[in-house]
């Protein structure tokens, strides 16, 4: 997605070459179809999974940065020459066509929920079909790029919600401000994804429910496809190369130099504390060394320890602290911190280890206020396509002149049944259903997003939080 558009060369990046975005045996697949084949119709869907809904999100990206760009005679040409040396078919007439009837556009219509939407699982979320009866073959050739395109942002978009609907949880129960949950789950996903494009993909998704990042490129992604100058915010923060290079006996040092440097009314500093022994710098560092330099400054030091159990070592942060620091009692009843510390977690943090976080916080007498988390693989990278059984399927055919449904129900995976026919999302009684599209007419939710090269719809960010929030 961030690549450059040229190789050097003059001709196209293999790597952003839309007829090669595929998996290889689509190649064949034009040859494949029936006699008379003019329109191929399919969907795509989540089947189930660890939730029991989706946060769609991330189709315009891919629309943007893939199909409203036209092919080239350098990319049909690129084409043919890769798809003889690997031994698969290569239908250059079909290509030819679009180069010379579009102008190089894909004759495709693809409608789809408004992103942001929060979708149960097993309805349909997009549809595509071709335009042009002579690209029938086009619909499938896409598959491998369009789905990608879609499962990897829903999926970190609804495991980042679901991680919201948790702290959510506890923010009402043990605590006076939830405004406050835009902050609470920071992205630290950068560096542990497989590459720039995933980081900025996931990032942004991630973004919909939350304020806090450290992925830069999520927020440039925001930027570049949403309309968003800044979706994402930032504060100082230390790492073990900035504290440990001041050596262990001038541990007291690196942690002054964090408040005089970053310090001030209103501002926050992050500090990683575990270099050698955590409840030696929360106990004494903190709460004794520098304590009154931290209540002067102004400023909240957010304390992170980086090691040990992430369910345990926290809460014990935050008790010690408190003997440290002082609390007040809200009127909830919970103990709140005094303002100028906090606790973030960034080590081991998933969507389980939140909760029972929060929960032995809450069983001690403590808000949820007094800390936040920071998650990075278990936000970015620990998820695949299978996490919400995320398919996409052919569900009709124009062949000969009339549709006809087309599904599959494997007898060894009845999990595994597509849908028949041309789709429609509707919501009745307050409840999603998939019917056939021409049940749905002017009710269907699946709306014209692209055509034939042209965006339809342009989704602001803030368009998309506000679905997200419901």
């Amino acid at each position: 997605m961030m690549a450059n558009t040229s190789s050097g060369t003059g001709l196209s990046d293999p790597l952003r070459n839309i007829l090669l975005n595929v998996d290889s045996y689509k190649a064949s697949h034009p040859y494949q179809y029936p006699p008379n084949t003019t329109h191929i119709y399919s969907y795509i869907e989540s089947r189930g999974g660890k939730w029991d809904s989706a946060l769609f999100f991330g189709l315009q990206m891919f629309l943007k940065e893939y199909l409203t760009r036209p092919i080239t005679q350098a990319m049909i040409d690129e084409a043919e020459s890769f798809w003889q040396g690997h031994g698969e078919p290569f239908y250059r007439e079909g290509w030819q066509h679009i180069l010379d009837a579009h102008d190089g556009y894909l004759p495709v219509k693809v409608c789809a929920v408004p992103e942001g939407s929060i979708i149960p699982n097993h309805n349909v979320l997009l549809s595509i079909i071709n335009t042009d009866p002579k690209c029938f073959w086009l619909t499938s050739a896409l598959e491998t790029a369009l789905l990608r395109a879609v499962w990897y942002p829903t999926t970190v978009a609804t495991n980042s919600w679901q991680c919201k609907q948790v702290i959510l949880k506890y923010l009402h129960q043990t605590s006076e401000d939830v405004g406050q949950i835009g902050f609470k789950l920071h992205d630290f996903g950068a560096r542990g994804v497989s590459s720039l494009e995933s980081a900025a993909i996931g990032g942004v998704a991630h973004l919909v429910n939350f304020l806090g990042t450290d992925t830069v490129s999520g927020v440039l992604a925001a930027r570049k496809y949403y309309h968003e100058d800044m979706a994402g915010f930032s504060i100082p923060a230390a790492e073990h190369s900035t504290m440990t290079a001041w050596e262990r006996d001038r541990e007291v040092d690196a942690y002054r130099n964090m408040i005089r440097q970053f310090g001030g009314a209103g501002k926050l500093v992050a500090v990683v504390s575990d270099s050698y022994d955590l409840y030696h710098a929360v106990d004494h560092i903190w709460g004794e060394e520098l304590r009154q330099e931290v209540i002067d400054s102004g400023a909240t030091i957010v304390v992170r320890p980086d090691s040990g159990d992430p369910t345990t070592v926290p809460v014990d942060c935050v008790i010690r602290l408190g003997e440290k620091f002082g609390y007040s009692v809200n009127a909830k009843g919970y103990k709140v911190l005094a303002p100028c510390v906090r606790v973030i977690q960034g080590d081991g943090i998933n969507i389980n280890s939140i909760g029972a976080i929060l929960q032995k916080l809450a069983d001690k007498g403590w808000a949820a206020d007094n800390i936040a988390f920071g998650m990075g693989g278990g936000l970015l990278q620990q998820l695949n396509r299978d996490t919400l059984k995320f398919a996409m399927k052919c569900s009709a055919a124009h062949i000969g002149g009339r549709w006809i449904d087309v599904y599959k129900d494997p007898v060894t995976d009845h999990g595994k049944h597509s849908k028949r026919g041309r789709l429609g999302l509707v919501r009745r009684d307050g409840a999603y259903q998939t019917v056939p599209e021409d049940e749905a007419g002017n009710d269907n939710l699946l709306e014209p997003v692209f055509c034939d090269g042209k965006l339809l719809r342009d989704w602001s960010f803030a368009d998309i939080r506000a679905r997200a929030e419901g």
